[in-house]
């Protein structure tokens, strides 16, 4: 399975969905993407994992590097999480808290909540 990133804009949010396999070879594209977007001026971003079917540390690299580097420019960095979360078994929600570093990020169940900025994320530990 390889990688797909669609790029678009919601309101101040520029959002990459992302699909496939997050891993050593693809996950240089994701960021480049965030570097991209960064350079455009955006300084809000979601990451959609929703469709994301494997992730190794790579990915997680890429993750976490993304997070420095939005707040390294007062930015924002949100993730989505597929629906259901731990609930579901997510690869990305288990990878994410095998690590230890779910807790890191302010994840969302759904675009629609990831781009309102009065919605509460998820609790590292409960599922939507």
């Amino acid at each position: 399975m390889s990688l797909n990133v669609l790029a678009e804009q919601r309101g101040e949010w520029a959002v990459l969905r992302v699909s496939g396999e997050l891993d050593l070879v693809t996950s240089p594209a994701v960021r480049q993407h965030v570097h991209a977007a960064v350079a455009d001026g955006r300084r809000h971003l979601v990451l959609d994992l929703s469709e994301v079917q494997f992730c190794d540390s790579s990915g997680v690299g890429v993750l976490i590097a993304s997070r420095r580097l939005m707040r390294s420019c007062a930015g924002r960095l949100r993730l989505i999480l597929p629906a259901k979360g731990a609930e579901d078994g997510s690869h990305v929600n288990r990878v994410l808290a095998a690590l230890g570093v779910r807790r890191l990020f302010d994840c969302f169940p759904d675009l629609e909540a990831a781009s309102d900025d009065a919605a509460q994320p998820l609790s590292a530990r409960s599922a939507p």
